[in-house]
C-alpha cells in the first residue's frame, strides 16, 4: 500500500481500490495509552464520587487537558467509573481501601451483629464489638431489636470507659451504614471503614470471635429471654477476656496480652 503510493506515484484512493481497502481504514491511528488522562480521571472520579463524566470533563479541562466528550467517555466506562444510582435514603459511604492492621490497643475495632433465639421462639440480637489486636470482646449487647442509634450510644459508652478507637470496622448491614452512624463518625471524627460486600473475611477478627461465641455459648444455652440472655453473655465475655487462652495470642488471655503490650510500650517509650 504505501509501496505503491511513493514509489508508483498513486493517490491514496487508488491504492486502496486496488487492494480493495477502505480509506478510512489506512487513515486509521492507533489511539494513543492515555496513561496520564486516565490516571487524573480516576482520581478526580475517587475524590468527586458523585459527579458524572460531563463534570469530570469540565475539571480536567481546567487543568489543561484536551480531550473529546466522546473520547472522555468512553475511557470512563473502560475504567467502570459510572455513578450508581442511589436509593430512596442517605447511607454513610465509609472508607474503601483495605484497613491497615493494627499494631496497638484501640487502633481498630470491629463489630458485627450474631441473631439467636429464646426458648420460646422469639429472636434476639447481639451487637459483638472487638479490639482487632488485643482481641478483647470489649462489649457484647443483647436486645430484641439493635438500630444505628443504639449502635452510636454503646460506643459512645464504651469510649468514655476506654478511649477512643483511631477506626471502626464493619459490614455494609442497614444499622451500620444509617444516618446515625454518618453523623456519629463526622461528630467524633472516628473513621469508619467498610469491608467489601460479600468478604466477611476482611472483617476476620470479629468473625473468628462469632465463631467462638456461637460454638462455646449459644449453640449450648437455652435463654430463657433477654435478661437472662444479658445476665448469660455477660458472664461468658468476662472468661474470654480473662480466662480463656487465645491460641493466636500464644496461650495468653486478651487481658493478659493487653496488659503485656501496654507495659512494652510504656517500656520502650522510657528506653525512648
Amino acid at each position: 500500500m504505501s509501496w505503491a503510493i511513493e514509489q508508483k506515484d498513486y493517490s491514496q484512493r487508488r491504492a486502496c481500490t486496488l487492494i480493495g481497502l477502505a480509506p478510512k481504514v489506512y487513515r486509521y491511528r492507533r489511539r494513543s495509552d492515555d496513561g496520564v488522562l486516565r490516571t487524573r480521571l480516576k482520581v478526580l472520579a475517587a475524590q468527586r464520587r458523585r459527579f458524572g463524566y460531563r463534570r469530570l470533563h469540565l475539571l480536567l479541562r481546567r487543568e489543561g487537558f484536551t480531550v473529546n466528550h466522546k473520547k472522555l467517555f468512553r475511557i470512563y466506562r473502560e475504567e467502570r467509573l459510572v455513578v450508581r444510582k442511589r436509593g430512596g435514603r442517605k447511607r454513610a459511604l465509609g472508607a474503601r481501601s483495605p484497613a491497615a492492621v493494627p499494631q496497638g490497643r484501640n487502633q481498630r475495632w470491629s463489630l458485627d451483629f450474631v441473631s439467636d433465639t429464646f426458648a420460646d421462639g422469639r429472636r434476639f440480637r447481639m451487637l459483638a464489638i472487638v479490639d482487632d489486636f488485643t482481641r478483647e470482646c470489649l462489649a457484647l449487647v443483647a436486645d430484641t431489636s439493635l438500630s444505628g442509634h443504639r449502635v452510636a450510644r454503646e460506643l459512645d459508652e464504651l469510649i468514655a470507659r476506654r478511649g477512643r478507637p483511631t477506626m471502626v470496622v464493619s459490614d455494609n448491614g442497614t444499622e451500620l451504614t444509617s444516618m446515625a452512624i454518618l453523623r456519629w463518625s463526622q461528630e467524633t471524627g472516628i473513621a469508619w471503614h467498610y469491608i467489601a460486600p460479600g468478604k466477611p473475611m476482611q472483617n476476620g477478627f470479629v468473625e473468628s470471635f462469632n465463631g467462638r461465641l456461637r460454638d462455646e455459648l449459644l449453640n449450648e444455652t437455652i435463654f430463657r429471654g433477654l435478661a437472662h440472655a444479658r445476665e448469660v453473655l455477660a458472664d461468658w465475655r468476662e472468661d474470654y477476656n480473662a480466662e480463656r487462652p487465645h491460641t493466636s495470642l500464644d496461650g495468653l488471655t486478651p487481658n493478659e496480652f493487653a496488659r503485656r503490650s501496654t507495659s512494652d510500650h510504656n517500656q520502650n517509650g522510657l528506653q525512648l
